[in-house]
């Protein structure tokens, strides 16, 4: 089984994540506290092509520009699945970041509803089961090792409610018909190279990498989803910053706007914009034909697709990673945890259209 050549520089990525984390800590002034003046706008992402508009935001200096005249620079902070994000924003070391849909439903409840909002769209599609190409269907799995990025998160719950439609059972203890192995996603890439797992339901660009590495999709998860739409990515902000600092919120949607206009605009300088702010983060790049696939999977939009969040907080109750009555104390879904009036105030006087929570 050929390794890939970009497999080699991942195991920095993990020093790289820290290395960024230690960037816009709480000691820096980012508006944690009331009153406080705000100098960094702390952002969280993940390097991966499903959060390719803060690649492109970060590397061709967008969020910069639209924060400038607020007097805020940006400090990101790389993060390899939501649950670490979640951590860092209740930690309050990190103000907005972009983060799939099961980590912003649980941070929604596990605070009742009070600790973050979503304040716009990221990206739809881009994930999906790979396995060992002799497993052919859902029973193929029996006694298997399949990874996922982190346990609770967006691919680990979608993985999980899957098996379950299928007739498999897994514990999160480890146990049932198959193994799931939560680990950093460079990880289970080595570990499938090596042949210790068979298989991940991971986003892009970590499905094109499994392919390459002589995988096949056995399940694209937009088959599962009504029109093949469904939340990746979505941008969450801290309540308490967003209360305090809408000007700033708004400058960094304004980035965002321009992130995902690049992309539209062209595709091909994004994809080099994606692999440049890669190449700082893991010490290499995605080769051409895994950077195309990837693109090819996922949308760039800012509309947060709610129902299709909502349906992703089903599917984590099934699986027992996510509790409803702490989920209705929150408030439910939609409830308190859209905030797109800022957002659509940018949109306006950009002559787009208006996105929902409803």
């Amino acid at each position: 089984m050929r390794l890939p050549r970009r497999l080699a520089a991942l195991a920095g990525l993990a020093a790289a994540t820290l290395a960024l984390a230690a960037c816009g800590g709480p000691s820096d002034a980012s508006g944690g506290g009331s009153g406080a003046a705000v100098t960094t706008l702390r952002l969280g992402f993940f390097p991966n092509v499903t959060h390719a508009p803060a690649l492109v935001g970060l590397q061709e200096g967008l969020f910069t520009k639209a924060l400038e005249e607020a007097g805020v620079s940006v400090a990101p902070t790389a993060f390899n699945a939501g649950p670490d994000a979640i951590t860092a924003l209740f930690g309050g070391s990190v103000d907005i970041s972009y983060i799939g849909p099961n980590p912003t439903i649980n941070a929604y409840a596990q605070s009742e509803g009070a600790a973050i909002r979503v304040i716009s769209g990221a990206a739809s599609g881009g994930a999906a089961l790979v396995v060992k190409p002799g497993i052919t269907d859902a029973q193929g799995l029996k006694g298997k090792t399949i990874a996922t990025p982190q346990l609770g998160n967006t691919q680990d719950v979608a993985f999980r409610y899957w098996l379950k439609q299928q007739g498999l059972n897994v514990t999160t203890e480890g146990g049932g018909d198959l193994s799931i192995k939560p680990q950093a996603n460079a990880e289970g890439l080595a570990a499938y190279a090596s042949g210790s797992i068979d298989g991940a339901w991971v986003p892009q660009p970590w499905v094109a990498e499994y392919v390459k590495a002589g995988a096949k999709v056995l399940v694209d998860e937009k088959t599962l989803w009504p029109e093949g739409k469904f939340v990746t990515t979505n941008i969450i902000v801290r309540t308490e910053f967003l209360e305090q600092h809408p000007d700033i919120v708004t400058a960094f949607l304004e980035g965002n706007e321009a992130a995902l206009d690049f992309i539209a605009k062209d595709p091909a300088a994004a994809k080099t914009a994606v692999n440049s702010s890669l190449q700082s983060l893991t010490g290499s790049s995605l080769d051409q034909d895994v950077l195309d696939a990837a693109f090819a999977d996922v949308e760039f939009t800012n509309d947060p697709l709610p129902a299709t969040l909502a349906e992703s907080a089903n599917h984590a109750i099934e699986v027992g990673l996510l509790e409803k009555d702490q989920l209705d104390a929150a408030g439910g879904l939609p409830g308190t945890l859209y905030s797109l009036d800022l957002l659509n105030e940018v949109l306006k006087a950009q002559n787009k259209t208006a996105v929902s929570a409803s």
